[in-house]
C-alpha cells in the first residue's frame, strides 16, 4: 500500500508544466461544468430513481403480486448481481466506442426494463426484471466517472464529482414525493383513463420512461471529449488537453495504464472493500427507509415528503463537504470524518423509538453516506491512468455495490421480529469498517501523497 500515488494536478510550474493563466482555467473549467454537469445529474437521478422506486412500488405491490418482505429484500439486491457481472466489461467498451454512443445506449435499454417491470405479475417475475435490470445499467456510474476524468483536472475532482453526485440524495428529494404521490393517487383513482393499473404500476411506467428520452438526447449533448466540444475556445481546449495529458504521463509512469493493472493493484481492492461498506449503508437504508417510515402510522402520501428529508440533510451536506476536501487538498480525513458520522447516525436510530428521534438520526446517517461518496471517487483517479483507470473505476464499483446486494438482506431479516435496531446497527458497524479502513490507507501515506495541488 506505500506505493499509492499522490493526488496529481497540474499546478503552476508543477511537473516542469508551464504556468497558465487561472483566469483561462477558471473560464475552461466554468464553462465545462456548466455544460456537462447539469445534464450529467440529470441523468443520476434518473439512474438512482429508477434503482430505489421500488422501495415505495413495495408499499402495495406486494400484496398484488403476492410478494413476501424476504423476496422483496432478495429482489432489491439481486439487481446489483446483474450489475456486478457486466460491470467491468460495459466500461471497458465505453472506453473504446466512446461515451456518447454506450451512455445513451444503457439509459435507453435501462428505462425500457424499468418501465416493463410495471407489468410483472408474480415474485418470480419481479426478481427476473431486477435482474436484467443490473445488467442494463451497469456500467453507466463508473462511465461517468471515467467520462469526468476525461474532462477535469486531479484537483477540482472532489468538488465535480460531489456535484455530480449530488443527484442521489437529490433523486430521493425529487422522488419520494412524487413516488408517493403516485403510489396513492393511482391507488385511489387510477389514472389516465386506465382503472386496470394500479399506483405501483404507473410508477414504474412514469419513472422509467424518462430514461429513454434522456438516452437519446446523450447523441445531442455529450461530446466524448474536450476535443469535440466545440463550445470551447481553442486557447481553453488547448490548456485542457495539455493538463490531463501532463497528469496521464505522471500517473502512467508508475506502470498503471494497462488495464490488467487494476487487477493486479492492492489499493483497488481496499477502495473496494471501504466502497463496499458505504454501499452497504446507502441501500440498506435506501430500499427499506418507507417501511421504516410506514411502521409509524403514516399515510402512503406522506411517507414520500418524511423519507425526503435524510436526503435533503445528505445533499447539502455532500456540496459544502466536497468542496471544503478541494480547498483544504486533503481527502482521507475528509473521508473518514463523514463515515464516523454515518457510523453514529444509524446506531443512534437503532436505539430510536420514535419517528422524529428516528428521522433525526438517519438524517445524520445519510450526511454520512452521501458525504463520504464524493470523497472516495477522487481516489481511484491517484493511482491508476489510462485502461487501468477504467477498469479499476469498474471493478471498485461492481464490487463495491454487492454491499447494495446484502444490504436489503439484511435489514429485510428484521421484519420477522419488527424490530430494525439490530440491523440499523450493523449498518453503522459497517461505515465504522469503512472508517478504519480510510485510516489505514492514510497511516501508510505520507502527508503529500493525501493532499491535492491547485489546478492552475
Amino acid at each position: 500500500m506505500d506505493d499509492l500515488t499522490p493526488f496529481s494536478g497540474a499546478g503552476p510550474g508543477a511537473d516542469g508544466a508551464p504556468r497558465v493563466d487561472a483566469a483561462l482555467a477558471e473560464r475552461a473549467l466554468s464553462r465545462i461544468r456548466w455544460r456537462l454537469l447539469p445534464f450529467l445529474g440529470l441523468l443520476y437521478i434518473a439512474s438512482f430513481l429508477d434503482r430505489v422506486n421500488i422501495s415505495f412500488a413495495k408499499l402495495t405491490m406486494d400484496r398484488a403480486i403476492g410478494m413476501s418482505d424476504a423476496t422483496y429484500g432478495f429482489a432489491a439486491g439481486v439487481f446489483f448481481v446483474g450489475y456486478f457481472l457486466f460491470e467491468v466489461p460495459s466500461n471497458l467498451i465505453l472506453a473504446k466506442v466512446g461515451a456518447r454512443r454506450w451512455i445513451a445506449r444503457i439509459l435507453i435499454t435501462w428505462g425500457l426494463v424499468s418501465a416493463a417491470t410495471a407489468f410483472v405479475s408474480g415474485p418470480k417475475e419481479f426478481v427476473a426484471m431486477r435482474f436484467v435490470l443490473g445488467l442494463a445499467e451497469a456500467g453507466f456510474f463508473p462511465g461517468i466517472l471515467l467520462y469526468l476524468t476525461y474532462w477535469f483536472p486531479a484537483a477540482e475532482r472532489a468538488k465535480v464529482i460531489g456535484l455530480f453526485m449530488v443527484a442521489v440524495p437529490l433523486a430521493s428529494v425529487i422522488g419520494s414525493p412524487i413516488s408517493g404521490a403516485l403510489l396513492g393517487l393511482g391507488a385511489a383513482h387510477g389514472l389516465g383513463g386506465a382503472p386496470g393499473l394500479q399506483g405501483w404500476q404507473w410508477l414504474f411506467l412514469l419513472e422509467g420512461l424518462p430514461a429513454v428520452a434522456l438516452g437519446l438526447l446523450c447523441f445531442a449533448l455529450l461530446p466524448d471529449t474536450p476535443r469535440d466540444a466545440k463550445w470551447l475556445a481553442p486557447e481553453q481546449r488547448e490548456w485542457l488537453l495539455s493538463t490531463l495529458a501532463r497528469e496521464r504521463t505522471v500517473v502512467a509512469r508508475w506502470g498503471r495504464a494497462s488495464w490488467r493493472a487494476a487487477f493486479a493493484q492492492p489499493a483497488v481492492w481496499l477502495l473496494s472493500l471501504i466502497y463496499f461498506s458505504v454501499v452497504l449503508g446507502l441501500y440498506g437504508l435506501g430500499f427499506w427507509l418507507p417501511t421504516l417510515i410506514s411502521r409509524f402510522g403514516v399515510a402512503v402520501t406522506h411517507i414520500g415528503w418524511i423519507a425526503a428529508l435524510p436526503a435533503l440533510c445528505g445533499t447539502l451536506f455532500m456540496v459544502g463537504w466536497a468542496r471544503r476536501s478541494d480547498r483544504r487538498r486533503e481527502r482521507i480525513g475528509h473521508l473518514i470524518l463523514p463515515a464516523l458520522l454515518g457510523f453514529l447516525g444509524f446506531v443512534g436510530a437503532g436505539h430510536a423509538h420514535s419517528l422524529a428521534a428516528q428521522i433525526v438520526c438517519l438524517s445524520v446517517a445519510s450526511m454520512g453516506i452521501y458525504g463520504a461518496l464524493p470523497i472516495f471517487w477522487t481516489l481511484p483517479s491517484a493511482v491508476l491512468s489510462g485502461a487501468a483507470l477504467a477498469a479499476g473505476i469498474a471493478l471498485i464499483n461492481s464490487l463495491g455495490n454487492l454491499g447494495g446486494y446484502l444490504g436489503p438482506q439484511v435489514v429485510s431479516r428484521s421484519t420477522r421480529s419488527g424490530d430494525f435496531g439490530p440491523a440499523l446497527i450493523f449498518l453503522g458497524l459497517m461505515m465504522l469498517l469503512a472508517a478504519t479502513l480510510a485510516a489505514v490507507v492514510g497511516g501508510r501515506l505520507h502527508p503529500e501523497r493525501v493532499s491535492s495541488p491547485p489546478s492552475r
